[in-house]
């Protein structure tokens, strides 16, 4: 059982039965778009934020980047919000009949050592600075052709799903996962793979 002190914030009452399978953390459900009309959760959340910091850990469909940013916007600088990423991979939960709209797994269709991985790595970041000899920045990307070029998205895409990484992530979201998690050398060794050098 990993002990966190962060609140987690998911979208259902399925990724919240999966997340109690191996954290004892506080975890606070969306209830899907529910998040846009129930004030109440957003209150929750943000004073969770304050309070104990939150792990926002949402499907990698589009819906769950909405309301990861929507959570993000809300809380401001009024808390801590990091980040957990689960990979898009491809198929369907056990409990229904069809694939989501994506066709892609959700937070309840994650391994139990899926999850686990992600939340230590997300807890580590807490804990761990970032490596002061060389980290990545925007400036970076676009010398590498990630940014500003024509097949710069296809290119990021690529490189997120060689980390194992969701490819909505937006430029400012790929550079903080690959800093506090990857590190540049990660990233150069990546690069270079899709690339093909």
């Amino acid at each position: 059982m990993l002990h966190i002190r962060e609140t987690i914030v998911v979208e259902g009452k399925y990724d919240r039965q999966r997340l109690k399978e191996i954290t004892d953390a506080p975890v606070i459900m969306t209830e899907g778009f529910n998040l846009y009309r129930d004030k109440r959760i957003i209150r929750s959340i943000i004073s969770a934020a304050r309070e104990t910091g939150i792990i926002i850990l949402t499907d990698s469909d589009g819906a769950g980047f909405r309301i990861r940013n929507y959570i993000k916007q809300c809380v401001g600088g009024k808390g801590r919000v990091l980040n957990a990423y689960i990979p898009s991979v491809k198929g369907k939960e056990r409990r229904k009949e069809t694939a989501g709209k994506e066709g892609i797994l959700g937070v309840e269709g994650m391994d139990n050592e899926v999850l686990e991985k992600i939340l230590q790595n997300t807890t580590e970041i807490i804990e761990k600075p970032i490596k002061p000899e060389k980290v990545l920045t925007k400036a970076m990307l676009y010398e590498d052709g990630l940014t500003g070029k024509e097949d710069s998205n296809e290119l990021r895409g690529k490189l997120a799903k060689a980390l194992s990484l969701p490819p909505r992530l937006s430029t400012n979201g790929l550079i903080e996962i690959i800093n506090r998690v990857y590190g540049y050398d990660e990233y150069k060794k990546s690069l270079e793979r899709i690339k093909g050098k």
